[in-house]
């Protein structure tokens, strides 16, 4: 399950909107959304890039949180 609070906070200290961090990823505004809200899952080359882009230290506690 991601952590949506940490990955919102990550990208707005970035200065980015949700639909610019979907672009920068190549993928659809509307499926960022869905993946955020944990009704679809991140694919490891997505967790990839947003790592990279948005500098996150720990994906772990982001992308896998219990």
């Amino acid at each position: 399950m991601v952590d949506t609070r940490a990955l919102k906070a990550a990208y707005i200290k970035k200065g980015l909107t949700q639909a610019e961090v979907a672009e920068a990823i190549g993928i659809n505004p509307k499926t960022l959304s869905l993946k955020i809200n944990n009704k679809a899952v991140f694919g490891t080359d997505e967790i990839e890039q947003l790592t990279k882009l948005l500098k996150i230290d720990d994906p772990m506690r982001i992308f896998f949180a219990c």
